[in-house]
């Protein structure tokens, strides 16, 4: 028998929408299967095979986490095929932090109404960012969600799954004065700080439609640029060289994200001159009259990663780097000796 409710939808729950969108987004979640998964999407859980051969004491990492207000511009302009990459990037960049490779991911989404076709976009989306992150799309939750939120409003989240072997966890313990503080470029604003970008530039009032010269496109294509997903430079990396922090640049910016990663008794030392920030980041400033220190401690500043490793380390690190898929890694400060924070000088 057919499954359908009537009754349901008169409630605004169309569950035979729900069931086209599903069939409109395997297609992409396709794309991202990997060796483990074992049965595709459609059961009630994602199955996925784990190959722990060669690690002694396999550890697995979990990070979630949402896109943010940045949604509220996807909805403004109707485009909402890239921002499941920021999805993806958010959570599997907070695991290899860790140094675990990024497994799995599953996404939810909640949504006023379930438009098929728009569903399918951004699940689109959480695919590309799946196959940057080379890890599998196993499942996730399309919720209706009538009443609570506008039709035309969505919300995001995702959910990833690594492992890694206990003995090469990254371990801050490992520190020390003198360690080299690298840098990976961000795109751009990724996924953090929106709300006051909203407000500086008057987004939903036409502020979106704005052009700079510093840009190379107009402004609301430059703040839907996704997040950069750096798990392959990353894991690459990995086979050659044991880190002593990785930092993902996200809300709190420098101030915050940094010392996360930091031992006792040590603080990253950073000249101002050495960070290369991207363009978008002075004009939020100067449009929004906001301090240096707020805007570091607010967004990445150009900087999506840091990682912290030996200065004997320093050179080969940034070539392994180069030679996969970061070519603009360079050194962006050094650990000194002091209490554990961020010198920004």
């Amino acid at each position: 028998m057919k499954s359908e409710s009537a009754s349901y939808k008169a409630a605004g729950v169309d569950i035979t929408a729900g069931y086209k969108a599903v069939e409109l987004m395997k297609q992409h979640v396709a794309r991202t299967l990997t060796s483990g998964v074992v049965d595709g999407i459609g059961g009630f859980g994602g199955l996925f095979e784990l190959d722990v051969k060669g690690m002694e004491r396999p550890v697995l990492v979990s990070g979630t986490d949402g896109v943010g207000t940045k949604l509220k511009i996807a909805m403004l302009l109707d485009k909402h095929d890239t921002i499941g990459i920021d999805c993806v990037a958010m959570c599997v960049n907070d695991v290899i932090c860790c140094g675990a490779k990024p497994l799995l991911f599953l996404d939810y989404i909640a949504c006023g109404k379930n438009v098929p076709e728009k569903i399918a976009q951004i699940v689109a989306g959480v695919a590309e960012g799946c196959v940057q992150a080379e890890s599998a799309l196993v499942g996730g939750e399309t919720a209706e969600h009538p009443g609570m939120m506008p039709d035309d409003d969505y919300d995001l989240a995702g959910f990833s799954v690594g492992v890694v072997d206990r003995s090469r966890i990254i371990d801050r313990e490992t520190m020390t004065p003198g360690d080299v503080i690298l840098a990976l470029p961000s795109t751009g604003v990724h996924s953090n700080g929106f709300s006051l970008v909203r407000k500086v530039f008057g987004i939903g009032a036409g502020g979106e439609n704005r052009t700079y010269a510093e840009l190379a496109q107009p402004l609301w294509e430059t703040l839907l640029t996704p997040t950069k997903i750096y798990v392959k430079p990353v894991m690459a990396l990995l086979k050659e060289i044991q880190p002593r922090a990785i930092s993902h640049i996200t809300g709190g910016g420098f101030y915050e994200n940094i010392p996360r990663a930091l031992k006792d008794g040590c603080c990253a030392s950073i000249r101002r001159a050495d960070v290369r920030v991207l363009p978008i980041f002075d004009i939020i400033a100067r449009e929004g009259g906001i301090p240096e220190r707020d805007m570091f401690n607010t967004y990445n500043m150009g900087v999506g990663m840091t990682m912290t490793v030996a200065k004997a380390d320093a050179d080969r690190a940034l070539a392994i780097l180069r030679e996969n898929g970061e070519p603009g890694a360079y050194i962006l400060g050094e650990i000194v000796a002091g209490e554990k924070g961020v010198t920004l000088w």
